[in-house]
């Protein structure tokens, strides 16, 4: 009988449907992002998040309009009978799990110019662009183990630029940064290895390394220190994972904490400069987020890099970053260093969210006479509620809807005008390739040196959503602004013909649909008419259009 319930549950086990680690910005994370609003499942992190750290468990099913389909199955392959026998036994799960990813394959158009974000290592140039990922990841006594890169194409059609001054043409207009604008002359095809790693966890302690990007902050499309807007860099992480804490011997529930402390090694693009010896940077990052138990729904997190030269002795950074002393160059090079604060706060009870980012570039205690010297900022706001439509057949009777915006300024301080041209958050004079990888800036992917909206609406159904949204973003003000920092700009003279209110501006209208095609397999297609002001920040040609379209297919086994 023992041997019959055994195989009974190994049966079980095997076949069991699991929520489990969720790609950044996948339909699925978004989806459970938005159950999070009404207390339909708790958010897995607080400040700090990559595919290994978005564990999303359902806590109402009767609000998982999607419980009929498919978003991803986590097989359990086996599971032991004992728990562990002390708290260290106990501090890793006896088991052995498996769960397949895709395979994704995404395709996207642009009419006139690259256009698009938060798509790893795909670069979305004019013309054809398409990306294949798929993979698995492996789970055993706390040991995790993840392959999931990414192949993609890109047609990168010719299209009229700014020439650019870092020894490439292809290179950005403004020196500091290594923002490649077209990846050569040529279609290309690019290997990554995406959200791959190896990682060892007990309890909510975690240490890995690996390829996985980290999300940082609550920011949903433009988040200032960590996105997938650029491939994945080699780093290894520790830390703990979102843990309750309670004071010892007084028994007191404070709230939950998160930390990770990391480094990673960041790569210069092919079409910077043609010195090798800097194609390689350090970077060195921690991240704390804390939430309170006396102010439900509400949390707070930091973040805190710096980027060095790639020399063993630029890692007396780790250690720095615990301290606020002044820091000097090192034999000359320097570091870039940048801060964030952010407040995230939830009411469940209601649907709605507001969150807030600050953010300041080579901070330190001298700019306390003005504290928003080369501050940035972010708010967002979501909001959930219900459309009841009696009338409508069951499948679109209830709709729920999520509203969400976003609002971020990446401009620069007006006391630059008493000092230099100053390029922005990601630029810096003496780390010249700036807060990039292989050419793509590493946090927000459409305000890095201007400023961005986003308005949408999601209504879901029990088949999926449809979410129509208008978007604006200057990516690159600061490049007009410092041009009038050491020039005369009254009226009649060269830079207020040539440039006056001649920013670069993106005015997209669109709309995004998903559907289930059938329980396994995924579409998503997007349409966008984007309107571009100014596309050479001067009067030389007032405005282009680009038509940019995509389309997802995704099955999940």
């Amino acid at each position: 009988m023992r041997r019959l319930i055994s195989v009974v549950s190994f049966g079980i086990f095997l076949i069991q449907f699991l929520n489990a680690q969720e790609s950044l910005k996948s339909t699925e994370e978004e989806y459970y992002n938005f159950l999070s609003l009404t207390g339909g499942t708790n958010r897995p992190s607080l400040n700090y998040r990559t595919l290994s750290d978005s564990v999303w468990i359902i806590n109402n099913q009767e609000q998982n309009i999607w419980s009929k389909n498919n978003l991803g199955t986590k097989r359990t392959l086996w599971l032991s009978e004992s728990p562990g026998t002390n708290w260290f036994t106990r501090g890793v799960e006896k088991s052995v799990k498996l769960k397949i990813y895709g395979p994704e394959w995404f395709n996207s158009y642009n009419a006139a110019e690259p256009y698009g974000q938060n798509d790893g290592a795909l670069w979305q140039g004019k013309g054809y662009n398409t990306s294949l990922t798929a993979g698995a990841r492996l789970e055993a006594f706390g040991f995790e183990l993840t392959l999931k890169p990414q192949l993609s194409w890109s047609e990168n059609k010719k299209y009229e630029y700014i020439k650019g001054v870092n020894g490439s043409p292809y290179s950005y207009f403004v020196n500091g940064i290594d923002l490649v604008q077209r990846y050569g002359d040529s279609s290309f095809w690019n290997f990554a290895f995406g959200d791959s790693e190896i990682r060892y966890t007990w309890h909510k302690f975690t240490l890995g390394f690996g390829t996985q990007n980290p999300w940082l902050g609550p920011a949903g499309i433009n988040p200032m220190l960590g996105s997938n807007n650029a491939g994945g860099y080699p780093k290894i992480d520790i830390g703990f994972r979102r843990t309750d804490v309670t004071l010892p011997y007084l028994g007191w529930y404070i709230g939950q904490i998160e930390s990770r402390l990391w480094t990673g090694c960041l790569y210069e693009s092919d079409y910077f400069d043609s010195n090798p010896d800097n194609d390689k940077r350090l970077l060195t990052a921690l991240s704390f987020a804390y939430k309170p138990s006396f102010v439900p729904g509400a949390s707070i997190g930091i973040n805190r890099i710096f980027t060095s030269r790639w020399k063993a002795q630029n890692l007396k950074y780790i250690p720095r970053l615990f301290t606020t002393e002044k820091l000097n160059d090192v034999e000359g090079d320097g570091e870039d260093q940048k801060v964030s604060i952010n407040l995230d706060w939830l009411w469940d009870k209601v649907g709605f969210e507001v969150y807030g980012e600050l953010g300041i570039d080579d901070f330190t205690s001298q700019q306390m006479s003005n504290p928003f010297h080369t501050a940035i900022y972010t708010v967002g706001v979501n909001q959930s509620f219900e459309l009841k439509f009696s009338k409508l057949n069951s499948k679109f009777k209830d709709i729920k809807t999520m509203l969400i915006l976003e609002y971020n300024d990446f401009e620069m301080s007006q006391d630059f005008q008493l000092q230099w041209p100053y390029g922005g958050y990601y630029f810096h004079g003496k780390i010249y390739q700036g807060y990039t990888n292989n050419g793509q800036i590493l946090g927000a992917g459409s305000c890095y040196a201007g400023n961005a909206q986003f308005v949408g609406i999601k209504f879901f159904t029990k088949s999926g959503y449809l979410m129509p949204f208008f978007k604006r973003s200057s990516p690159d003000n600061n490049y007009i602004y410092s041009m009038a920092v050491t020039a005369d700009a009254s009226d009649g003279t060269a830079i207020s013909q040539r440039h006056w209110a001649r920013f670069k501006t993106h005015y997209s209208y669109g709309v995004e649909l998903f559907t289930f095609l059938f329980n396994q397999l995924q579409l998503k297609a997007s349409y966008e008419y984007d309107w571009i002001t100014f596309p050479r920040y001067d009067d030389t040609k007032a405005g282009i259009a680009n038509y940019y379209c995509s389309l997802m297919l995704k099955y999940n086994l």
